[in-house]
């Protein structure tokens, strides 16, 4: 296993076992709409043919989550498993879809505002597990861990919450594709930082209500 995946995990599983001596922890899931940033497409070297900014497509995501309370601030980390998908038209005219799958540890400080109602902003810790573009594996990317920013607001009812969230990478990615099957040979670099709205559907399984 790689050494930040195992971080990532044991990082995550003593915030998860604090978190239920304090509040409570539970799972979630949900359905995205997220883009990634620029596509270059070059037939060598150094001549640049096309560049896009490509278009958004959904994604889904599924983890696990803890949640510290403090009063009216709260404390929320989460592990998540997340797919994504964004659209891009080629300089051939025809269009390939880039896919990512990665490891998103978002570390949440939430606000409590009225009743179930809060809001919430934080890092989210990224790692990169697989990409995918035009149905070639990619040769190299510039950093596989990586950081963004989320903000949001949240509803909880009981066992059930819900929350709706704008994700940002801080920094552009850049990943480096290769196809040796087309004469002369292509390569795209993309960049990969993720840009998402995300819906989110989370169930509490310990915890009381605070």
């Amino acid at each position: 296993m790689n050494k930040r995946i195992l971080l990532f995990s044991i990082a995550f599983t003593a915030a998860l076992f604090y978190a239920n001596a304090q509040s409570g922890f539970g799972v979630k899931g949900g359905l995205s709409y997220n883009s990634n940033g620029e596509l270059n497409e070059f037939a060598n070297e150094t001549t640049q043919i096309y560049d896009n900014q490509g278009k958004g497509k959904s994604g889904y995501n599924v983890g696990f989550y803890g949640k510290i309370d403090l009063g009216p601030i709260y404390l929320r980390p989460e592990l998540v498993y997340t797919k994504t998908t964004s659209e891009y038209v080629l300089n051939t005219g025809g269009t390939e879809d880039y896919k990512i799958a990665r490891l998103d540890m978002p570390v949440l400080v939430g606000l409590k505002l009225i009743g179930p109602l809060s809001v919430f902003a934080g890092p989210a810790f990224q790692y990169t597990l697989t990409n995918d573009f035009n149905g070639i594996e990619y040769q190299s990317i510039e950093n596989d861990f990586t950081t963004g920013f989320n903000f949001g607001a949240a509803v909880e009812l009981g066992r059930l919450g819900l929350d709706v969230r704008y994700e940002r990478g801080f920094n552009s990615n850049e990943a480096t594709f290769i196809d040796n099957n087309i004469s002369p040979n292509t390569s795209y670099r993309l960049d990969s930082r993720p840009e998402q709205i995300i819906f989110s559907l989370s169930y509490r399984l310990s915890g009381s209500k605070k």
